[in-house]
């Protein structure tokens, strides 16, 4: 991501940029043939996601921790647009129970799942486990998609299968990604509180989406699914997500104003990613600023991928 391209909003390849909106980058789009769930899609990026898919005519189901705020989201979505089809599900992802409820839940709706959106997450929260014994932003960013994504893969290779429709899945990552422990996932070390650190810890959950997100690609190319696997690196926004650090980010915001998005531009990568035909058949691949970036080293390994899912496995296997 070239800095003169962020902050001119400059188009890359695709023909958008940093200052493109996620109505920007589908517009002409017709999803009135898909479903896609999408989780934190209440609130901040998520909530325009949300809003911009009904828009483009898809059905919307919002996975969120608290139901009553995703329930005024879709009452703000349909007054303007009374047509949307939205459902409210809970979904807390830092509870192993709580993501198989979900699942549960969704599957007895007999509905189609065309894409999943894997948008919310947790970001420099102080120390703490989950429910499950995890640490909280591997826990939520890292642990409670793999096992959703997992239990929903069955109904979207099924959904792919009987439409001809190309499944996608985007998980959210960050340029955070670059910033993690020296071995990048501390398998080891990952629930001790004497060397927590909660930046390097959040750029660990943004890793691990990355490299779920390349061995899955992976798995799923080799079975031959009709459905695509990608990363997004959203971008600098102001959202809840920052409430942990709020004046920290504060500063930053203030000292490089001219490097951060508002949410409609926020939303476009993951939009561009999630819609676009431009995309289809590709794979693998880690999105910003609606344009393939490089990721770091690490995010390349193919023997951390691999470590990763087994490892995460193992975990859900012996949770609490």
């Amino acid at each position: 991501m070239g800095i003169l391209a962020l902050i001119t909003g400059k188009a890359g390849a695709s023909g958008f940029g940093s200052a493109s909106t996620a109505e920007h980058v589908t517009d002409g789009a017709d999803a009135s043939r898909l479903t896609v769930a999408i989780t934190g899609g209440a609130s901040g990026i998520g909530l325009e996601t949300s809003r911009v898919f009904a828009l483009r005519g898809a059905h919307v189901v919002i996975a969120a921790r608290n139901t009553e705020a995703a329930s005024e989201a879709r009452k703000t979505i349909m007054e303007k647009n009374p047509t949307a089809r939205i459902d409210v599900l809970k979904l807390d992802l830092s509870s192993l129970k709580s993501v198989r409820a979900f699942v549960d839940q969704f599957n007895s709706m007999k509905l189609p799942l065309n894409i999943l959106i894997n948008n919310a997450g947790v970001m420099f929260c102080p120390f703490q486990l989950s429910k499950n014994g995890v640490e909280m932003q591997f826990a939520t960013n890292h642990l409670g998609y793999f096992l959703l994504t997992n239990l929903l893969l069955d109904t979207m290779k099924a959904t792919a299968k009987s439409t001809g429709i190309e499944g996608r899945i985007v998980n959210l990552s960050s340029v955070a990604h670059h910033h993690t422990y020296p071995k990048g996932i501390d398998f080891d070390n990952l629930n001790d509180e004497k060397i927590y650190n909660d930046k390097m810890a959040y750029g660990q959950s943004k890793l691990a989406n990355l490299l779920h997100a390349k061995e899955l690609s992976r798995r799923l190319k080799e079975e031959g699914a009709n459905i695509t696997v990608n990363s997004v690196h959203p971008g600098l926004i102001m959202t809840n997500l920052m409430r942990h650090s709020f004046v920290l980010m504060k500063v930053l915001q203030v000292a490089t104003y001219i490097l951060w998005k508002n949410v409609p531009q926020g939303a476009a990568t993951t939009c561009y990613v999630g819609l676009s035909p431009q995309l289809k058949g590709v794979t693998g691949k880690y999105f910003a600023d609606c344009n393939v970036e490089k990721t770091s080293k690490l995010a390349r390994s193919e023997e951390l991928a691999k470590q990763l899912w087994d490892f995460s496995e193992e975990l859900i296997k012996s949770a609490k």
